[in-house]
């Protein structure tokens, strides 16, 4: 089977998010299905510059739209996975990120750039390029590449189509002006095509054209068509039901292997757990906290935005913290209220806060292999990474019942604590591996972490929640296997 993965980001050559994850592991765990597979992606500066260290060769020059383009071809580094880059200087001779400029504003001119790339992909997936590569399968990912099915929607003899979104929120959203310029077919200016509540989004040409459109896990698949979650596309996600699955991503499981990260000062396995607590210590030695290994420690990693729950983050922890009752280390970059709100808190309580503003990967690997608990009280969740990094390092996350969060963290709850703290429940009846509260208010997560944290005075209990964790199998094989099927239904339909 020939695979065309065309997406925005992937890692290590570039990540903003989830995204990047994804695109980095995907193709490499099909490609060890079996799968050929080509991965599709913008030759930003950042990419060009780290691909040179893998070796990068230009594989041809060629017109589109009467723009000159270049089409590089390296290696996605740690894999054989072949990786064509698509060199306009809208992409390679720009600094900032691949979205947005040093000051986080949208390019001005994302659209073009971002449809300069989806018809590249269109003449790729159509053989109209001389690269000896005609997929069976062209796979696009969030709204950077959902002008592709629609592009492609024109041509008799093309690859069936698939459609991932990883973020509803994000959908690619532009003026009529826009889709003029573009000179896209005057037919898709149109309720049932790519028109949106009167501009357009790329987002929406994905879900309308493409063959087969996934989402990243069961639930969000759910909770997509329904108005709380749909973002204006219910009705749309809806419609198309019958061609709507969700697939749980998975973790690239070598990166995250805490019996082998480089990045942490100490390593561990299930089997010498107790190791872990040397993460914690260095870890408040490292953040000027006091060197505890009892306190129970909080960590966070993400986008510090409305979508991940930092406001229940600020509002719940200040009694916690005004207690003494436990330290919160935070690593993430995002909207400066929130980005303030954390570094007031750590001027409050400096013997117990820790933020870091930015990203820092190794930062991201530490603090999941030294904190006790993982927060990840998101509004919604597609899928999250980080919860299941979480018990694969033996933290326990407490996370907001909702999308991915809720299809990958097992819930202990309040009534089998009682059960087990009565002597009702065995070690052995417990297979959890983490904490969910229903409702995204400040009571409901409370009483999710003092249940969390009664828990942790039960180190028996505790230990059972960490192993437990560190027992499920979070690999891409799972989720490869999802897609692999999808991909043989399509051509075989």
């Amino acid at each position: 089977m020939k695979i065309l993965f065309v997406c925005s980001e992937a890692y290590p050559l570039i990540k903003t998010g989830g995204l990047g994850d994804v695109g980095g592991a995907l193709p490499r765990a099909l490609q060890k299905r079996g799968s050929q597979v080509r991965l599709l992606l913008p030759a930003y500066g950042a990419v060009m510059a780290n691909a040179k260290e893998s070796g990068v060769k230009l594989l041809l020059e060629f017109e589109c739209d009467g723009v000159p383009l270049k089409l590089w071809q390296t290696r996605l580094p740690g894999s054989r996975v072949t990786t064509w880059l698509v060199d306009a200087p809208e992409f390679s001779a720009r600094d900032g990120g691949p979205y947005t400029d040093s000051n986080g504003v949208d390019w001005h001119d994302n659209a073009w750039r971002f449809y300069l790339f989806s018809r590249v992909a269109e003449k790729i997936s159509t053989g109209e390029l001389p690269v000896d590569f005609v997929p069976d399968i062209t796979h696009c990912n969030d709204w950077q590449t959902g002008l592709v099915p629609a592009l492609l929607s024109r041509h008799k003899n093309k690859p069936a189509t698939v459609f991932t979104i990883h973020n509803l929120a994000y959908g690619g959203i532009f003026n009529y002006d826009t889709f003029a310029a573009l000179k896209l077919p005057d037919a898709w200016w149109h309720h049932e095509k790519l028109e949106f509540w009167g501009n357009f989004s790329y987002l929406k040409a994905g879900i309308v054209f493409a063959d087969a459109v996934t989402t990243v896990s069961p639930s969000y698949a759910e909770e997509i068509q329904t108005p709380q979650f749909g973002h204006g596309l219910e009705g749309l996600l809806t419609h198309r039901k019958a061609n709507l699955s969700g697939i749980v991503n998975g973790i690239d499981c070598q990166v995250w292997n805490p019996g082998s990260d480089s990045h942490l000062p100490c390593k561990y396995t299930r089997r010498s757990l107790k190791r872990r607590v040397e993460n914690k210590r260095a870890l408040q030695a490292e953040k000027n906290l006091p060197v505890n290994a009892n306190i129970p420690m909080f960590g966070f990693v993400g986008r510090l935005v409305e979508q991940k729950g930092v406001s229940l983050i600020l509002e719940v922890m200040q009694p916690l913290l005004a207690a003494g009752e436990c330290q919160l280390v935070a690593v993430g970059t995002g909207q400066r209220e929130f980005e303030q709100g954390l570094l007031k808190l750590q001027d409050q309580y400096p013997e117990a806060v820790a933020v870091t503003i930015g990203y820092s990967e190794q930062l991201s690997h530490w603090v999941e292999a030294g904190c006790d608990m993982f927060l990840m009280p998101s509004l919604f969740e597609p899928c999250g990474l980080n919860q299941m990094y979480s018990q694969r390092y033996g933290a326990v996350p407490i996370c907001h019942y909702v999308g991915g969060l809720r299809d990958t963290v097992v819930n202990f709850c309040k009534s089998q604590l009682e059960a087990y703290t009565n002597g009702n429940l065995s070690l052995e009846q417990v297979d959890e591996t983490g904490f969910l509260f229903r409702k995204p208010t400040p009571t409901a997560l409370t009483e999710c972490i003092n249940r969390a944290l009664a828990c942790y005075q039960q180190p028996e209990l505790w230990r059972k929640l960490q192993l437990n964790g560190m027992h499920k199998d979070f690999s891409w094989q799972h989720s490869c296997e999802g897609y692999m099927e999808l991909y043989q239904g399509l051509l075989e339909g």
